[in-house]
């Protein structure tokens, strides 16, 4: 019987073998059937129909994108939607509103002072102790009191309204009116764009003031263009990028620990080839103990003058640093001239005296200022919106 269970094992072979080949031929005719599923329909005249053949449509191209040959690296807005910044007078209304409901201790003191029946030497000495403490400085705070109690001596302070008037009048001296907080932003007469140097110390914020700046600008209806000059962290060249391609303002930088006077430079020709209105130019947010790395700030504003006259250089300070940031004004100013502050992080952790501080200190006005976060949260420095902010108004 041996035989016969091999005989049933070769015909079960055989019969699957026939199986395997009737499958492959079938799933071979359904692939030639998918392949040509076109070529059945003929014409009378026995020709094979051809449908037409309908081309896919060509990925947007960006003609801006494409620098030319040896120019700098230029990133370009993507497809993405423009924002639409807001208005600078927006700004400052919202400003105002945010620094009026803020805690400050400047806020505070000209509040308490408001606030009681009495002004005995104790209450001036209370006075004076905050303010200092508002980083106003001894000079303001001796100046300020000194006319606060000469003129509440003759007109006393029974009528509150004109006590706050007085005080308004007093404090808005001091922050004094009469600078010129104006942006010099007015391209030169052989077509070169204005120049916008931006310096400051790690943390103040330097890099996103540049892209609100930017904002700011694309509001009022100029063009501009952004110079990423600090090559040493690469997350800030990104940053600047983004900042950029949310209003469609191109970046221009250069390799990772590169040159930044380099970059500078090429912003500024790339800047004048394109005849935008203003490059603004971001700086490494150097420490300014460092000697070497001041003195390489300085070789980037002398290389950019080679090309195109800088316009503004803004530092920017962190106003919640006091004394620190002060040290810091006075340094950068010896190096490279600075022409205007932006005070940034002035919110309810903010003293507010440092306004006044630093215009005194360095002779150069307060030119804009940041309350937040937000993208649009920089506005041109208004001394009376800051004044009637500041006591509530």
């Amino acid at each position: 019987m041996e035989w016969f269970f091999w005989v049933i094992i070769a015909i079960v072979g055989v019969a699957i073998l026939i199986a395997g080949i009737v499958v492959a031929v079938d799933r071979r005719r359904q692939l030639e059937h998918e392949e040509r599923p076109e070529l059945e329909p003929r014409e009378p005249g026995g020709e094979v129909v051809v449908p037409p053949v309908t081309p896919e449509p060509a990925e947007p191209t960006y003609a801006e994108a494409v620098p030319p040959a040896g120019a700098p690296d230029v990133a370009a807005p993507p497809a993405a939607v423009i924002e639409r910044p807001e208005s600078a007078t927006s700004r400052w209304a919202r400003l105002r509103r945010r620094l009026a409901g803020s805690n400050n201790a400047l806020a505070r003191a000209l509040a308490d002072l408001l606030s009681v029946d009495r002004l005995d030497e104790e209450t001036w000495d209370d006075f004076e102790t905050t303010l200092i403490t508002s980083d106003l400085g001894v000079g303001p705070t001796t100046e300020l009191t000194g006319a606060l109690r000469r003129r509440f001596a003759v007109d006393g302070v029974a009528d509150p309204a004109e006590a706050r008037r007085i005080l308004h009048e007093e404090l808005l001296a001091l922050v004094d009116p009469h600078l010129d907080r104006s942006l010099n932003l007015t391209p030169s007469a052989d077509g070169l764009p204005a120049v916008v140097l931006v310096v400051g110390v790690n943390g103040t914020g330097k890099t996103t003031t540049v892209g609100k700046l930017a904002r700011v600008l694309v509001a009022e209806g100029r063009s501009v263009l952004l110079g990423a000059a600090d090559t040493f962290r690469a997350a800030a060249t990104e940053q600047l990028a983004t900042w950029g391609e949310r209003v469609g303002v191109h970046t221009v930088r250069g390799p990772e620990a590169g040159d930044p006077a380099s970059v500078a430079f090429d912003a500024v020709a790339q800047g004048a080839a394109e005849g935008v209105d203003v490059v603004i130019v971001d700086t490494a947010g150097r420490l300014h103990t460092k000697t070497g790395l001041m003195d390489e700030l300085g070789k980037v504003k002398r290389v950019i003058e080679k090309k195109a006259a800088v316009s503004e250089v803004l530092l920017v300070l962190d106003a919640t640093t006091g004394q620190n940031g002060m040290t810091q004004a006075r340094i950068f100013s010896e190096v490279v001239d600075v022409t205007g502050i932006v005070l940034t992080k002035l919110d309810g952790s903010a003293k507010g005296g440092i306004v006044i501080q630093v215009q005194r200190e360095l002779g150069v006005p307060v030119k804009l200022v940041g309350l937040g976060e937000g993208p649009d949260d920089l506005a041109p420095f208004d001394p009376e919106g800051f004044v009637a902010g500041i006591l509530g108004e």
